[in-house]
């Protein structure tokens, strides 16, 4: 029996039509009771004390304790305490008593307080602030670029920094430049659409534009970095697993005085033509003692898309342990 009592509001501890009960029955094959006094978990099955009671129980009682601490109970974060404590991991212990939700990256041209939702994404904001070069490294839908770009706008209005860069590599993924319609900047737009929507979002869409006609910020595809210098600047790197390690050498040795550079990408997903080797993979090894460089490894677990997201980089975590690239390169 977990004993429940007045400082924990029952209907955000168990969701809206016992949301968070019913996800907890389905996963670990139990059944919860609600009493006056407290919750008891019963295994489904009739067989007494089960792993899955025992995972049911500890995922509970780390709910109760982030309501106590003030932070919102949303699915986002019941799913991130699930996952953390079948993994066992204790959610309030890695907050250290204190409020995930205290941290906050910026506000957005909305007012919303912009926060990292994981851990995992807390020590990636962490690093990025006490490092100059930082390598964000991570599944998709852990919001390595989003956090980027959410803190170089955070140092722009700081003042820490005078512009914004942001760079993709435009890797041909079953298209040829050539063939797509319009100017050099069209043809390589779609390319830089999902660092735009992060802009657009932090920032809004009117205030990026102007910014971006002032050349405060820059939008630009990896190549257009070779020969400069820049200083006062935070600079991105996104999708860097497509960088060659002559591209990922170049764009480094960019980075001029009171600036700040953050690189992000997921050695999962390389689209580089079969033979090349992924910069990203290749700095991992050649900097991974040099000072003032952070790297943080985002994981699974970060994920803050859709529940399914998570699903889909597992299954395919468990495809490619067991079917290895045979070119694979780490």
């Amino acid at each position: 029996m977990i004993p429940l009592d007045d400082s924990v509001d029952r209907r955000e501890l168990f969701g809206g039509m016992d949301q968070n009960l019913r996800s907890i029955e389905d996963r670990f094959g139990v059944i919860t009771i609600q009493r006056g006094d407290g919750l008891l978990i019963k295994d489904a099955g009739g067989t007494g004390e089960t792993d899955g009671v025992q995972h049911a129980a500890a995922i509970m009682n780390e709910m109760i304790e982030t309501i106590r601490k003030g932070e919102v109970l949303d699915q986002q974060k019941v799913g991130y305490i699930t996952d953390l404590t079948e993994s066992g991991i204790s959610y309030s212990s890695q907050t250290q008593g204190g409020k995930l939700d205290k941290e906050i990256i910026c506000f957005t041209h909305d007012g919303k307080p912009l926060r990292p939702k994981t851990i995992g994404q807390r020590d990636y904001v962490k690093t990025i602030r006490n490092k100059d070069i930082v390598f964000g490294i991570g599944p998709a839908g852990t919001g390595k670029t989003y956090i980027a770009v959410a803190m170089a706008v955070q140092a722009f209005k700081n003042k820490d920094v005078q512009k914004i860069i942001l760079a993709r590599p435009a890797v041909e993924a079953g298209e040829r430049l050539g063939f797509l319609p319009g100017d050099l900047q069209e043809k390589v737009d779609p390319y830089l659409r999902p660092l735009y929507d992060a802009l657009y979002d932090v920032l809004g869409r009117e205030s990026a534009l102007r910014l971006k006609e002032k050349e405060i910020i820059e939008v630009v595809p990896l190549a257009y970095m070779r020969g400069r210098t820049l200083d006062n600047s935070f600079i991105i790197l996104d999708e860097a697993q497509n960088t060659t390690p002559e591209q990922m050498k170049m764009f480094l040795t960019r980075m001029g005085f009171g600036s700040k550079v953050v690189v992000t990408g997921d050695i999962t997903q390389i689209d580089l033509p079969r033979g090349k080797k992924s910069g990203l993979i290749e700095a991992r090894k050649v900097l991974r003692d040099v000072d003032d460089i952070g790297f943080c490894y985002l994981k699974e677990v970060d994920v803050v898309r859709h529940q399914l997201v998570k699903k889909v980089i597992s299954a395919y975590d468990k495809y490619y342990k067991a079917h290895p690239p045979k070119d694979e390169d780490d």
